[in-house]
């Protein structure tokens, strides 16, 4: 029953709507063709089994086909009923498809776990058939049609079933199992086959004896099975035979246990055995795996050898050019080496097959020698392949040259023996069917060497060897050709079988571990082509480590650490990949090229050591490397101002303001170079976005301070804070008349010192650190403003010299130019100065201990930038006093700081100290104490950098103020403001005074 009849009825996968079929649907009809096709298969070659045991031959040979004589064909019907030997061979092929077949489902765990799912889809649907829209009364037949598939295929009872027929006939006809003649044909068939085999079987000339020792196990069973007795000896051979061969690849990764089969299949003849035997089997195989394991090594050393041997002879035979007077000499010894290197191909592959196999099978650990030795061997095998291939040509038409030269040889013995039949004039029946074999083997020998002809032959001499026909000494190099005949008549299909690799994607674990073999041995670069990642990664760090060898990264002398010359890979010729071919040289100049390309343009001050990497590696590889042709140097074009405005509270954050050079600089980096923002910077992302930019600007610098003044005031509101401010101020008014009103320098210092218990961060800052970082985004947003107005003038300053149009929009814009500062004060300074907020008077007398907390900070990290570790080196940061000069601004501040002499009293301080200082070592250096004064010296010298840190900020602070006209308190500022705009008045009066009236109009 077809399913594709039945289609449209049963869509079980349909959804409500009908509009879309699922994928169980497609699942189903594609299971349902390969059951069908599987089945019928398995079906005619039941048939044969059963037509061949109960008729005893009955093989399907078209003698027209042949274009045989008439008295011939009637010879071959004739010969064909009494030769067995060959039926024999062929029925142990067919089951040993399906003792392959039943091992292949026993281990693919995949196909059964599908197929339950595939019946548990089936019981849903029969739950609910009206769902998936199909009758009731068609599940029914087609679950037993399942039942039946699965009991035929899937239970890994094929072999089972087939050797489980009914053989003899039921309506009184022949009786197989009661056939004594039969039985015993049968056994003795078995028995001379398994001497051929095994003998044999481990040699270095065996050729598909494994396959039949498997058919001859199958052949055992199903003899046992008609006629149910059992051979104890030659079952006992049968096992014996584990010792030498512990197990057989059928296929792929498909390994098959003699022993396991036979006492499974014919369980009465394994109780005849003692255990200890089955165990020695089972103990033989473990041994025989461990002893693999040992002698791998010494294996692949020894066929390496011969392989090359068996190359080296092959590659000079088939140069030479055929002579004509040793033409079959030629043929001869081009025939040996053809089969010599199929025997070494099928010895290679069993022994990878079996040892690989065995280890999964068997579950051990496989250790990283064996696994560089089996790859080894895969190597060597899919060398014997490719040379195969690259010779096809002349291989192809030697092959034709030497079948004709083997079919002369076997006709010139046919045709002796052949003269001694005739020669004999007794003839009888028996004679006469003798001479007719020989004849249909000449006869079938002059033709091509097809498959069909050759089993012909085989079947005629099987007759005409009988009644000693030829002689002892002509027999066997009769057979011997023969066997070369079918070996060099399928010699391209065998080699290729027996090279092919499939069976390793099931242990494609190892290829890392050899990958890693061969890329560490790359003088022997030829073995392999999978490498170009790791090539390339290993050539760029030996050109980065002989570029960079001044810093003395590694150790690279090659006396001490070795030596691996790359170099090797590069001489390979192109790789053929599937339908691509894979340059090396050129991938890794590619590689190369891009990363050096890449890398360059992240960083355009390494340009000069990315290009003495391309000439090492032009020099050291041969690699033709194509230069970058990128600029040495960063354009003038920095940080976008848009850029910078968007994100104005991490740009105050990061970078550091230099008041004197109008600078902003990066305060640390992941890269070898910090950033820095001038203000050509400024002046080229104003000719970008316009000037109407500086004003935007000025409004996001205006909302960025008031979220930064929230918290100064939160900060100086607080309890412990405010309590005391209050404190140190009533304490100075107490003793300023007593310090000649200087700020004493120790009440700072007591205050920076002790805000350190009120707590600290996790990375160790006070409260009064995070205080000094607010002062200093805030300066640092202020400098930024400034360098706005730099940066337009200098735009404005650029674009008049070249154009003059652009001047009403450039008087325009900077017609508050100069007033930005003023803007941002005014704005301000009315809630700084209102009553409500008085505990930000207290600010002035908080600067000192801030000041001593900045030239701390300033002192550490000036010292970072001699250490290897820079994180945290700086070596300006005038953001704190301009934040400074502008909070004291907007407080009206200045003349109350100016009466604290805070500078002045730190001054004295510090030269009375240094003086001090001097004074013990010139006492010191008379009493010769070195150690004290070394440590006097470095007190000397660290009081001198604090002396210098606390001028510079003064002169920092100095230059801060004069942005905010430090020389003028609030009321003499709104006093000028008064009095320019009365003068403004008086001049606009005056003006419209003296105008003249206008005339009348004319009519």
């Amino acid at each position: 029953m077809a399913l594709e009849t039945l289609s449209p009825d049963w869509e079980f996968d349909r959804l409500d709507d009908g509009s879309q079929k699922i994928h169980a649907e497609v699942q189903l009809k594609n299971y349902g063709k390969f059951l069908e096709e599987y089945t019928s298969q398995l079906k005619r070659i039941e048939d044969a089994l059963d037509d061949s045991v109960g008729d005893v031959w009955d093989f399907s040979l078209d003698p027209i086909a042949l274009k045989l004589l008439p008295y011939e064909q009637s010879s071959l019907l004739e010969l064909i009923k009494t030769e067995n030997k060959a039926m024999y061979e062929h029925l142990g092929e067919l089951l040993t498809i399906l003792i392959t077949l039943d091992e292949i489902i026993d281990n693919h765990a995949t196909l059964k776990d599908h197929w339950t799912m595939y019946k548990r889809l089936l019981k849903s649907v029969h739950h609910n058939p009206s769902k998936f829209g199909i009758q009731e009364d068609k599940l029914k037949p087609f679950e037993k049609l399942l039942l039946k598939l699965e009991c035929q295929l899937l239970d890994g009872m094929i072999f089972q079933a087939c050797i489980e027929q009914q053989f003899d006939s039921l309506n009184g006809g022949v009786s197989v199992s009661k056939n004594s003649t039969f039985a015993e044909e049968f056994a003795h068939t078995l028995r001379t086959a398994f001497a051929n085999v095994e003998a044999k079987l481990g040699e270095p000339s065996e050729i598909d004896q494994r396959d039949k020792y498997v058919g001859i196990c199958g052949l055992f069973v199903l003899h046992f099975q008609i006629f149910r007795t059992v051979d104890k000896k030659f079952y006992k051979s049968l096992l014996d035979v584990c010792k030498k061969v512990p197990a057989i690849t059928l296929t792929a990764n498909i390994i098959w246990f003699a022993d396991n089969f036979l006492i499974q299949k014919i369980p009465a003849a394994a109780k005849l055995l003692d255990k200890k035997s089955i165990h020695t089997v089972k103990t033989q195989r473990e041994n025989f795996l461990q002893q693999r394991a040992q002698s791998l090594t010494k294996d692949m050393q020894s066929y390496y050898v011969f392989v090359s041997s068996w190359m080296t002879k092959m590659e000079s035979i088939l140069s030479k050019e055929q002579r004509t007077a040793k033409f079959s000499e030629d043929l001869s010894n081009r025939c040996n080496v053809f089969i010599q290197g199929f025997l070494y191909a099928y010895s290679l592959s069993t022994t990878i097959k079996t040892t690989m196999n065995l280890y999964m099978t068997m579950q051990k650990p496989m250790t990283k020698t064996s696994v560089k030795a089996l790859c080894r061997l895969v190597e060597l095998l899919k060398a014997i392949e490719h040379m195969f291939y690259r010779r096809s040509m002349v291989v192809a038409d030697s092959v034709t040259h030497i079948i004709q030269h083997l079919q002369y040889q076997a006709l010139h013995s046919i045709s002796v023996a052949k003269k001694r039949v005739i020669s004999d004039k007794k003839y009888s029946e028996q004679r006469l069917d003798v001479l007719s074999a020989l004849v249909l083997a000449e006869n079938t020998l002059n033709g091509p060497s097809t498959r069909q002809r050759r089993l012909i032959v085989s079947l005629a001499l099987s007759v005409g060897t009988q009644m000693k026909t030829f002689k002892d000494e002509e027999l066997f190099p009769l057979q011997l050709v023969l066997k070369k005949l079918d070996l060099i008549s399928e010699l391209t299909e065998r080699v290729r079988a027996q090279c092919d690799c499939c069976f390793l994607y099931w242990h494609r674990a190892v290829f890392p571990i050899y990958l890693d073999d061969v890329y560490e041995n790359a003088v022997d670069s030829a073995r392999l082509h999978h490498l170009l990642d790791k090539l390339c990664k290993e050539i760029e760090k030996d050109l980065r480590l002989s570029v960079h060898t001044h810093l003395k990264l590694d150790d690279r002398n090659p006396f001490r650490v070795g030596m691996k010359d790359l170099a090797h890979f590069f001489f390979l010729n192109p790789i053929r990949f599937f339908n691509r071919f894979i340059d090396i040289k050129a991938y890794v100049t590619h590689y190369l090229d891009k990363t050096f390309y890449n890398l360059t343009t992240v960083a355009l001050h390494d340009w000069a050591t990315y290009s003495e990497m391309r000439n090492l590696a032009t020099q050291r590889y041969g690699l033709s490397m194509t230069e970058a042709h990128l600029p040495s140097q960063t354009l003038e074009q920095g940080l976008d101002v848009l850029e910078i405005m968007r994100n104005i509270h991490v740009f105050v954050s990061r970078y550091l303001y230099n008041l004197n050079n109008q600078i902003f600089i990066e305060r640390t980096s992941n890269n070898k170079h910090l950033n820095t923002i001038n203000i050509r910077h400024i002046a080229n992302s104003i000719r970008t976005h316009g000037t109407g930019i500086m004003n935007t600007t000025v409004n996001f610098t205006y909302q960025f301070l008031r979220k930064k003044f929230y918290i100064f005031s939160q900060f100086m509101y607080d309890e412990h804070i405010k309590s005391r401010l209050i404190k140190d101020i009533r304490f100075f008014r107490e003793v300023k008349d007593q310090n000649d009103h200087k700020y004493p320098f120790e009440r700072a210092d007591k205050f920076n010192r002790g805000i350190r218990k009120l707590g600290i961060t996790p990375d160790g800052q006070s409260y009064l650190d995070q205080f000094r970082q607010l002062i200093s985004q805030i300066g640092n947003a202020m400098g930024y403003v400034r360098m706005i107005r730099s940066g337009g003038l200098h735009c404005c300053s650029s674009a008049i010299r070249q154009l003059d149009s652009v001047l009403s929009d450039l008087t325009r814009n900077f017609a508050e130019g100069t007033e930005y500062f003023k803007m941002l004060v005014d704005v301000f300074a009315p809630e700084f100065r209102s009553p409500k907020n008085m505990h930000l008077r207290n600010f002035y007398i908080i600067v000192p201990p801030l000041t001593l907390n900045f030239v701390e900070h300033s002192i550490s990290c000036k010292e970072k930038l001699n250490k290897k570790n820079k994180s945290g080196a700086a070596f300006t940061d005038d953001g704190f006093a301009m934040g400074v000069a502008y909070i004291l601004k907007l407080l009206d501040q200045y003349q109350e700081f100016d009466s604290l002499h805070w500078f002045q009293s730190v001054r004295e301080k510090y030269v009375k100290e240094i003086r001090a200082v001097a004074k013990q070592q010139n006492v010191q250096s008379t009493n010769q104490d070195e150690k004290l004064l070394q440590t006097m010296n470095l007190t000397h010298k660290r009081l001198e950098v604090c002396l210098q840190e606390f001028e510079l900020l003064y002169f920092s602070l100095s230059s801060a103020r004069i942005f905010f006209r430090a020389d003028k308190t609030a009321a003499e500022e709104s006093q000028e403001k008064k009095e320019k705009e009365e003068e403004s008045g008086k001049t606009s009066n005056g003006d419209l005074s003296n105008s003249t009236p206008a005339e009348p109009v004319v009519k």
